[in-house]
């Protein structure tokens, strides 16, 4: 067996992004690789079976995939690597920098840079039965997309890919960006993939060989706790996961020291029994206590590289402070991407932004800027919001605060609106999501303004008082639900049902109510998540009502109720929204369209045809749950009744 690899790094290009990462490493991360796949203890390559290629033109590119690829035996062991810049065009699918890359018109000029495409022809044309391609740059896992996909939408990467011994790994997502890391010559990932083989760390089965998932599962747990929001990907095909990529020094008393710091490290830090324990180790291996502290110190530095990025955040976000009595937009999308380039997520810095946030006093309170009615400008409420991970275990749980104010139907029976602040969001699904469908197509950014939005959707009782109030076009059915309950959504009412709702209740308080716009309620789903679910990868049945006997991601099959429950019994979204996934469908103000192409507003206004069917969202008690997603678009016609139909009412105006 022969092995050959070609390495690729790129640090100069003329294309321009703000969210570039720094990549000065580049060239090192490829001399990085070749130290470790050249040296006879570990991948053993001989010296001239590697290219490197250091800041290429596109066609050099092109044709060194090409000699990679060609002529080779079913038996070679093939390597691709390349760090740079991932971009994506305007369809979503992945080129690879060049240091010619560049762009026109806001618009990348795709001869620059080398399509992914040019490697899956080449994968695929090649008898190696042993491929393995580390892409370290943006929007890697986005290699994917171009591939075979199943009528679900879903990537069908081992359909594509064929044969035995093939593997994709990434350093992030189709959306995510790479990053480097301080005080570290070599980007994150690669410096992980680097550090697994050097040392011998990345053996796991400790067999003294490192395989290709067992590198990946090294490199991708060190990321996440030096950048949570950073996620790298593995794509490997039948038996690609085996593949040995090079040898470790397992009856090492280094490695064997290091193996028991990974294992005893929590957070960062040691017990004092683990601390005792490792001391007597040290002693038992006969290692200098330099050699050891510099292993505990390797093995500590993701978690200090992440406490780092935390501090830094905080930093910054009380200097912004300092600068701004009340934070003006574009500070905030400034601390957004800020946050981004540190690599942390949401969840990362939630829990800073309420310590210090929450103990300023806005210059303009958010009662004046949302228009909420003087008699209500004190009212709000604080909830719970629960984050889960793809298995569907909570891994965060933070406390809200929502403001709304509450219309008096009459009977004691209120109706509770609730403030949404304005901002833009990215509307539809990503390409790589699980299960999503062309019509949530393409990804686009939509402007919302602030509106105000049912807590609920319309309950029974709700349903009952307004129904009763003075015609206006049509008459409503005082009782339209299959599943009793005065506290249960209605889930038998029609579009048009829906809209004389809303023409009585802005007739009776004097105030404009209506159905959202599909843009309005994707946004107040979301609630800044970009997520499928705004509870995280997954969803489960104790966090929301569907058909549990379907299962999404990693998540576990729970219980089928078989009927609506009263609105309010599940944890709601960061917004204080409750029930946005399952229970009942929600009617929207738009009619139906095939995707996102052609036309779709980016104001957040409803987007109409002559077309009969409308957008329903949400899903139901008997929705299956990939079906609940933020971003997943049903349709009806509007005059044709189930028992899964209901709705919530806005509100945009400006209260007097």
């Amino acid at each position: 067996m022969a092995k050959f690899a070609l390495l690729i790094g790129v640090s100069e290009y003329d294309y321009q992004d703000e969210h570039l990462k720094p990549l000065s490493a580049a060239v090192k991360d490829v001399e990085a690789m070749q130290r470790v796949l050249v040296n006879p203890e570990m991948g053993d390559f001989a010296a001239s079976n590697i290219t490197v290629l250091k800041n290429p033109q596109p066609q050099v590119v092109r044709e060194a995939i090409f000699h990679l690829f060609f002529n080779r035996q079913k038996h070679d062991l093939l390597l691709f690597y390349f760090s740079g810049h991932g971009i994506k065009d305007e369809k979503g699918y992945l080129y690879l920098s060049t240091r010619e890359t560049k762009k026109q018109n806001g618009k990348l000029v795709t001869p620059s840079a080398v399509p992914a495409s040019v490697l899956h022809e080449n994968i695929n044309d090649s008898r190696s039965l042993q491929q393995v391609i580390i892409l370290d740059c943006c929007f890697s896992g986005a290699i994917t997309q171009g591939m075979t996909v199943k009528s679900d939408g879903t990537v069908n990467v081992q359909e594509q890919l064929g044969g035995k011994g093939r593997a994709i790994l990434t350093s992030s997502t189709s959306t995510q960006y790479s990053f480097e890391q301080a005080a570290s010559e070599l980007s994150i990932y690669t410096r992980y993939l680097v550090e697994g083989i050097e040392t011998g760390a990345a053996d796991k089965d400790t067999d003294g060989w490192i395989s290709i998932d067992e590198l990946h599962e090294y490199a991708s747990t060190k990321v996440e706790k030096a950048a949570p929001a950073m996620t790298p990907k593995f794509y490997p095909v039948e038996e690609g996961h085996k593949i040995l990529l090079a040898k470790s020094p397992k009856d090492d008393p280094k490695l064997m020291y290091r193996k028991e710091v990974e294992r005893r490290i929590n957070r960062g830090n040691f017990s004092i029994p683990a601390r005792r324990l490792l001391n007597s180790l040290r002693l038992q291996l006969k290692l200098t206590p330099e050699i050891a502290d510099a292993i505990e110190a390797e093995v500590q530095q993701p978690y200090r590289e992440y406490q780092h990025k935390l501090e830094e955040y905080e930093t910054t976000l009380v200097e912004a402070i300092a600068a701004e009595a009340k934070l003006s937009e574009t500070t905030l999308n400034d601390l957004r991407d800020y946050q981004q380039y540190l690599g942390l997520r949401d969840e990362d810095v939630v829990s800073i932004e309420e310590r210090i946030i929450g103990q300023q006093k806005p210059t303009v309170a958010i009662e004046q800027t949302l228009g909420i009615p003087e008699q209500n400008q004190n009212n709000h409420f604080e909830f719970e919001v629960v984050t889960v991970n793809a298995k569907g275990e909570p891994i965060n749980r933070s406390r809200k605060r929502a403001e709304f104010f509450s219309e008096n139907l009459g009977n004691d029976v209120m109706l509770e609106m609730v403030a949404i602040p304005g901002g833009k969001f990215f509307m539809g699904s990503p390409e790589y999501e699980l299960e999503r469908n062309y019509s949530e197509s393409p990804q686009h950014t939509v402007t919302v303004q602030p509106f105000f939005m049912g807590k609920f959707s319309v309950t029974q009782n709700q349903w009952a008082i307004v129904a009763a109030l003075k015609k206006v076009s049509i008459d409503l059915n005082p009782d339209p639900s299959r599943f009793k309950g005065a506290n249960r959504p209605v889930e038998q009412v029609s579009w048009d049902d829906a809209i004389e709702f809303c023409a009585r209740l802005s007739n009776k308080t004097g105030k404009t109510y209506r159905l959202p716009s599909e843009a309005e309620w994707e946004y107040a789903c979301r609630a800044g998540t970009t997520t499928p679910f705004y509870f995280g990868e997954t969803i489960t049945t104790y966090l929301a009502n569907y058909n549990g006997y379907y299962t999404y991601n990693s998540g576990s099959m729970g219980e089928s109720r078989e009927q609506t429950t009263d609105v309010g019994n599940f944890p709601p979204n960061p917004f204080g929204l409750f029930d946005m996934h399952g229970n009942t469908w929600e009617w929207c103000q738009d009619t139906w369209h095939e995707n996102y192409y052609n036309g779709a507003p980016t104001d957040a206004s409803p987007w109409m045809s002559e077309n009969k069917e409308r957008l329903l969202r949400g899903g139901s008690w008997n929705s299956n749950p990939w079906i609940c997603r933020s971003a997943f678009r049903g349709k009806w016609v509007s005059v044709v009744l189930n028992d899964r139909l209901g709705f919530r009412v806005v509100s945009a105006v400006t209260f007097i």
